[in-house]
């Protein structure tokens, strides 16, 4: 017998999604200084239900910052009316410029930059990253790029061994 699909209690926004989770990330409106430490919250209150969850939430999170304040309905609110300021006056208008000036060579540039040139600048950052640094402050550890399969399935791109034991790191 299957299981049964558990209910879900996200709201589906089709897709206005990538407009809200743009300007939400962009803006940096669903960190821990404006909705406190959401994942660590919801695991220390280990909820049965939806509704415990919420009424958890806001009897116990705080912003994550130099000076904490009470997270409450009206504060998301406040935060949801931002969103939407930030979304008309400068998301919209901003895209819409883009929109308007995009051309055919633009993409072309674009995905050979992307392919190439970010590809070639990453690999450098990384490569640096493990000589210049992690190599000379850690002489007893053996980095080696992980196996393609490694990175693509665990997101790791190097392994450090000390001895016959090997860890992970992105």
């Amino acid at each position: 017998m299957p299981k049964p699909t558990p209910k879900r209690y996200s709201k589906e926004f089709g897709k206005k999604e990538k407009v809200l989770n743009y300007a939400c990330q962009t803006y940096q409106l669903s960190r821990p200084n404006k909705v406190g430490t959401v994942m660590a919250l919801i695991r220390e209150c280990q909820p049965k239900s939806f509704e415990e969850w919420q009424k958890w939430y806001f009897q116990n999170a705080n912003t994550d910052g130099k000076i904490p304040s009470k997270i409450t309905k009206e504060s998301l609110e406040e935060l949801g009316e931002r969103l939407y300021v930030k979304i008309k006056e400068i998301v919209i208008p901003e895209w819409t410029e883009a929109f308007n000036q995009l051309t055919l060579q633009d993409c072309v540039d674009y995905i050979f930059n992307l392919t190439i040139n970010r590809t070639y600048d990453g690999f450098i950052r990384e490569k640096s990253v493990i000589e210049d640094n992690l190599a000379k402050k850690f002489p007893d550890v053996k980095f080696v790029e992980s196996a393609p399969e490694l990175d693509h399935a665990g997101d790791i791109d190097y392994l450090g061994w000390v001895g016959k034991k090997a860890f992970g790191f992105k």
